[in-house]
């Protein structure tokens, strides 16, 4: 009896462990499956887009820069331009993403600054105004005028007021913030963790994979995209 009952205490010892050695390799093969689901996942999204969300991710790559065509002379003779990957902001900064900026920061535009008496002592104090330049249209059948004639100095204008102290962005949450300085947009891009784009990543991007093109659009010119263009400025 003795030697019966250790046997089937030897067998049932042996099932146990069995079954443990099966449950423990079934939980090892899930486990390692589920790890390398999450890393072929985690691979396939950073392949698709490693940028934070709101950017692009912009493949590095080398093209002419600059363009022969151009009425600018630090525009000409085009050379070759390398950049290496990076990401960019798929639209522009607007005025809701812009105010929330002031409204944590307090910070003031370069627009909304008067010119420094010490700076401009023989500036009269109305030419010491805050102010910016805006953008009229030249209305159609009038000749043009001057170069650059179409930009107006306007006392009152900045990134709230984007016509003069009359106009204002409400409703216009959405639209590009416009009156921005180079010093403003830098205090923005560090504010936001991010930062600007140099010029060379800025025309890679621009071009869209049209090298070589005379405009961002292609080599015929288009009245209506420049005029957009234009307007984004202002």
């Amino acid at each position: 009896m003795n030697y019966r009952h250790s046997i089937r205490n030897s067998k049932s010892e042996n099932i146990r462990d069995g079954k443990k050695y099966c449950f423990l390799t079934l939980i090892f093969i899930q486990g390692i499956a589920i790890a390398l689901l999450f890393i072929n996942t985690t691979a396939l999204a950073a392949t698709v887009n490693p940028c934070p969300q709101g950017m692009a991710m912009i493949s590095g790559g080398t093209f002419k820069m600059g363009s022969d065509n151009s009425s600018f002379v630090e525009e000409r003779s085009p050379g070759d331009a390398t950049v290496t990957n990076f990401c960019i902001d798929k639209y522009e900064v607007t005025n809701a993403q812009f105010g929330e900026f002031v409204k944590a920061t307090g910070y003031v535009t370069v627009a909304e600054r008067p010119l420094s008496q010490k700076q401009f002592p023989d500036l009269p104090d109305e030419q010491r105004l805050p102010g910016s330049l805006v953008f009229e249209m030249v209305k159609p059948g009038v000749k043009q005028v001057s170069f650059l004639s179409w930009w107006h100095w306007t006392t009152g204008a900045n990134w709230q007021h984007p016509f003069g102290p009359d106009s204002a962005i409400a409703n216009k949450s959405n639209y590009p913030v416009v009156h921005i300085a180079y010093e403003d947009a830098l205090a923005y891009a560090k504010w936001s963790g991010k930062s600007l784009p140099t010029e060379v990543q800025w025309e890679y991007a621009a071009r869209g994979g049209l090298d070589g093109a005379t405009y961002t659009w292609g080599d015929e010119y288009s009245e209506h995209r420049d005029k957009l263009n234009d307007r984004k400025l202002c």
